[in-house]
């Protein structure tokens, strides 16, 4: 038998008092413990029964009730957690979805509110593994929130239980998304953490639910802000944010704060740079708090200049401000030098060699010419080559973006080379910069040899890395450039190459690569996509990047469909990978098939 929460929630008439923080906690962990993923399925969309529910069943994970709560402090909310069952050990990460949906509701800047997530693990039924989500805002006596937080204790509008999507793709996304609106679930809202590299599907439940929770989850592993748009597309829109204690803002004022913020991105970059460059990631902690005299001291900034920098991270999300000081956040752990997949050089980058090249991009929109080009006079291939400090930078910050190669050897390709009988096969990464990629492959697939084509001055670093890898001795490494491409391996893979290049420019590469293919080899190219329509999209702000700074251009699926062809080689197949990027399967094209007729 499955209970209910003892107390009603949107919807259902709600008793006097309003629940405290822990009555909710108490109940949603409750809940949590009894459902079983069918039978709730079943209760949240009344009708649903037979293949359709099955279907749900194999691709939605019943994981947790989130809840919303007010504590005065860090220490006050792991005490009612221990006083419900929940354990607080684990980290807590910065909300955006639930921050801004508060700062939108209430009229408030979003970096005035620091919204917290705690996943506390409880066990379902069979002893599953699943969570109580806890949105945390602290709301210390007295505090200027606590209006915020009265209206939504008594409305309790962020409630809602949640599922989680199994092997997400749009396809699949979409699917379920129909699904639930065939049985009365309307589009409510969602947004994409960067914090978790996650996508949430907000609803509203359907008319006749049997449950309590007013509202519904969908979370998706990754970035799928394309599906996201179209849901939001049919999400009715809010009445303008009210001031808090005061009059309704006049509409004209939306559009002017949008531009407003957007005019300021710049000096985001900036700020994340400086962060970097001082390293002031190195000089905080996690879990202690340090002041500004003593992180002013530790890396050589002026006091009052570093608490206005440290202001801003906080709005940022990169630290967080206590009672004891500032701390660091995970995502300005990130920065942190020596953190696995630092993204400190390609905070250095974005903030300094290509941010300067921007100030020149009305020039590359005019005449289709890169601004860095106008800016130092020659590409920016040639100018790093000349500049080794900058052109080792930038070989660290194309392996900051590591995570984006997470999936890949699991890439069926791979998997089939590794296990194939017979004589080893080779893996050759052409361009492959210090061998991030190479290394992640020879890792996972110790059956696999690899082979690194790249430029002389680069050799030295990869062999380092992938020696230090454990990897080394299965790894020749061959210095060249596209021409040079080795004949004979099994697979091929081109990462992050294409899009620095003109159709032209790619034509010849990918004929280089065809012309060493043997019958049978693949190769996989690895880039983001731009959509086929206008839905939002990592690769459309890439796709800026490289008009401004190298002259290439991202492209869409189809586009690379055609360049193929051309090339005597087909698409076979797209892979989603993390951080907005596809793994393209491309085969050489059987005798007969005319050059150009993969790209339909």
């Amino acid at each position: 038998m499955h209970s209910e929460p003892s107390f009603a929630l949107p919807g259902r008439s709600t008793p006097a008092p309003v629940p405290t923080d822990r009555d909710r906690l108490d109940a949603a962990a409750r809940f949590v413990r009894e459902q079983d993923t069918p039978v709730l399925l079943s209760r949240v969309l009344p009708g649903l029964d037979g293949p359709e529910l099955r279907a749900l069943t194999d691709r939605c994970r019943f994981a947790h009730v989130a809840v919303l709560v007010f504590p005065p402090d860090g220490r006050a909310l792991r005490a009612e957690l221990a006083a419900c069952g929940l354990p607080a050990d684990g980290p807590a990460r910065p909300s955006v979805v639930v921050r801004d949906r508060l700062a939108a509701r209430h009229g408030h800047h979003p970096g005035d509110l620091e919204v917290r997530i705690l996943r506390p693990e409880v066990r379902g039924p069979a002893e599953e593994r699943r969570t109580v989500e806890v949105f945390a805002l602290s709301v210390p006596p007295g505090s200027g929130l606590s209006g915020i937080a009265s209206d939504e204790r008594g409305a309790d509008r962020e409630a809602h239980l949640a599922f989680d999507v199994e092997r997400p793709d749009p396809l699949v996304l979409r699917g379920l998304l129909a699904s639930f609106a065939r049985h009365g679930a309307a589009p409510d809202g969602g947004g994409y953490n960067p914090h978790e590299d996650g996508t949430v599907f907000y609803l509203t439940a359907p008319e006749g639910t049997k449950t309590p929770y007013r509202r519904l989850e969908l979370y998706a592993g990754g970035d799928h802000r394309d599906v996201l748009a179209e849901h939001l597309a049919g999400t009715p829109e809010a009445p303008y944010p009210r001031q808090p204690d005061g009059p309704r803002r006049p509409d004209a004022a939306r559009p002017a704060e949008t531009l407003l913020r957007l005019l300021t991105g710049a000096w985001t970059t900036q700020a994340l740079a400086v962060c970097a460059e001082l390293r002031l990631p190195e000089a905080m902690d996690r879990h202690a708090g340090k002041r500004v005299p003593e992180l002013a001291g530790a890396v050589g900034a002026h006091p009052r200049g570093l608490a206005v920098l440290l202001r801003y991270l906080a709005a940022l999300g990169v630290v967080s401000r206590g009672p004891d000081g500032y701390r660091l956040t995970d995502t300005g752990a990130l920065l942190d030098d020596a953190a696995p997949a630092s993204m400190r050089p390609l905070a250095l980058m974005y903030g300094g060699p290509f941010y300067a090249s921007f100030a020149h991009l009305a020039h590359a929109v005019r005449s289709g010419e890169p601004g860095f080009d106008r800016l130092h006079g020659e590409n920016h291939f040639d100018h790093f080559a000349r500049d080794p400090e900058l052109a080792a930078l930038f070989d660290r910050s194309m392996a900051s973006s590591a995570p984006l190669f997470d999936p890949l050897p699991g890439h069926p390709v791979l998997t089939a080379a590794a296990t194939a009988s017979g004589r080893p096969r080779t893996v050759v990464d052409v361009a492959g910069g210090t061998g991030e990629l190479l290394g992640r492959v020879l890792t996972a697939h110790p059956a696999l040899r690899g082979v690194l084509l790249e430029r002389p001055q680069v050799l030295p670093a990869a062999r380092t890395r992938l020696t230090a890898l454990g990897v080394g001795e299965r790894c020749s490494y061959r210095p060249g450039d596209f021409a040079d491409v080795p004949q004979g391996a099994d697979v091929y893979v081109l990462s992050r190459v294409l899009h620095d290049w003109d159709d032209d420019r790619c034509r010849t590469i990918l004929r280089h690569c065809a012309d060493a293919m043997p019958e049978g080899a693949d190769l996989l190219v690895v880039e983001r996509l731009l959509p086929a329509d206008d839905s939002p999209s990592l690769a459309t702000a890439w796709d800026l990047h490289m008009l401004c700074n190298t002259g290439g251009r991202e492209r869409t699926a189809d586009h690379y469909a055609r360049l193929f062809g051309e090339c005597g080689l087909v698409l076979a197949g797209s892979a989603p990978l993390a951080l907005g990027a596809h793994a393209l399967h491309a085969r050489k094209a059987p005798e007969g098939v005319a050059e150009g007729a993969a790209g339909g």
